[in-house]
């Protein structure tokens, strides 16, 4: 009960300068509105730039240590032996959804007339697509289909630049395992996007059994293991490398670069902003309450000639600063939530970023431990900055400060 007359008392006190209240409250409500809106951004962005990475890849990646560690001299050098028993082995694991083995090599690719270079991948074409989905946007024609052999997809880029299409017959030409050059007729199956007009202009997928047949040779690259979810990553990796100490067993988030650039960027970015605004919230907070202490100076040195202690006082202030800072809170945590819902209702398109030809939905995570540190940093530096102001009044001496004027 006491502590309600408190908060009872405080609340009367905040309402004495309804004007500079709402100001206060006002700034501390857009101040923690842009940081829950900020941090759910830039949530958001980490949690689709993961997923995005993990679907590439997979959440592991199994390969030779030196596939890792070390350049190839011809293609294949460090590929893996025995890839469909090294499969089964993998998906004995209860967390693993699917293993798809992977064939990357270079080389060039001539439509009779013009030859260029291109970076290519061979897949398992029905497993890549039933697992990963529609991870590339096909342009024209069809994705691959393993029943179907020496098939190939090109980015559009290169597409153009060969002047093919669905249909068009292009000659691959890459260094076998014996270093030797070898040559295949292939069929163009359908052109496809990734989003990302650099690679677009080398990128050809073709089946795993056109790749080994075009490098002489039964191995592959690496496996890529999905999961049935994220957070099983690390417990499976450890389970795996135990069970392979020969191979190494790198997590997606060992090969995404991107995805840690970006991440290391917004955490400055956003670091600092929620930084500054938590300064300006204090500021304004520090203000609007010496303001207060100055007014009613003699009105503490009144209180304290009655008796009233110092630390009552402090506390009193100190109240009035974590209501102006709590309900700025709370108000900003309401504006917040309504923008990232509204977003969700009404979707909103970002631009292409730097080095993409799409754009991406804006959407803001609603994530409970970020409003919960966000209210309650807001609450303690209110309090703080209230508490820190009001102490320095209520320590001079009880004539002084009824002589104020």
């Amino acid at each position: 009960m006491n502590a309600f007359r408190w908060l009872a008392f405080a609340w009367a006190n905040t309402l004495r300068n309804r004007r500079r209240a709402a100001v206060t409250v006002l700034i501390a409500a857009l101040g923690t509105a842009a940081i829950l809106l900020a941090g759910g951004f830039a949530l958001f962005t980490y949690e689709g730039l993961a997923e995005a990475a993990a679907r590439s890849s997979g959440h592991l990646i199994v390969a030779r240590p030196a596939q890792f560690e070390r350049d190839e001299d011809v293609p294949l050098q460090h590929g893996l032996d025995k890839a469909d028993a090294l499969k089964a082995q993998l998906l004995a694991d209860p967390h693993v959804r699917q293993v798809l083995p992977r064939v990357d090599f270079s080389g060039l690719i001539s439509n009779g007339d013009k030859s260029t270079v291109m970076v290519a991948t061979g897949i398992d074409p029905d497993a890549e697509f039933a697992v990963k989905g529609p991870f590339l946007k096909v342009l024209a024609g069809k994705v691959l289909a393993s029943d179907q052999q020496l098939q190939v997809m090109l980015g559009d880029g290169l597409a153009r630049s060969l002047k093919a299409s669905p249909g068009s017959s292009l000659t691959l030409l890459a260094s076998t395992t014996d270093g030797a050059l070898n040559a295949l007729d292939v069929t163009v199956a359908g052109i496809v996007s990734t989003g990302v007009p650099d690679l677009d202009r080398r990128l050809v997928y073709t089946d795993i059994a056109t790749a080994q047949k075009l490098l002489v040779t039964q191995r592959v690259s690496s496996l890529g293991v999905f999961l049935d979810r994220m957070a099983a990553t690390a417990g499976t990796q450890q389970r795996l490398q135990a069970a392979l100490p020969d191979l190494k067993v790198q997590t997606w988030l060992d090969q995404a670069f991107f995805y840690r650039s970006v991440k290391e960027l917004y955490n400055r970015i956003f670091g600092a902003l929620g930084l500054i605004i938590g300064v300006i919230v204090v500021f304004v907070v520090t203000n609007a309450m010496a303001m207060a202490v100055i007014e009613r100076t003699r009105e503490i040195g009144t209180l304290r000639a009655l008796g009233t202690l110092p630390a009552q006082l402090v506390r009193s202030f100190a109240l009035e600063g974590l209501l102006l800072g709590g309900l700025g809170a709370a108000m900003g945590a309401a504006l917040a939530l309504a923008v990232s819902v509204s977003l969700l209702v009404f979707p909103m398109q970002m631009p292409p970023p730097p080095g993409r030809s799409v754009g991406y939905p804006l959407q803001v995570a609603i994530d409970g431990s970020l409003y919960g540190m966000t209210l309650l940093a807001m609450l303690v530096l209110a309090c703080a900055a209230s508490a820190l102001v009001a102490r320095r009044t209520v320590a001079k001496p009880v004539v002084d400060a009824l002589a104020h004027v």
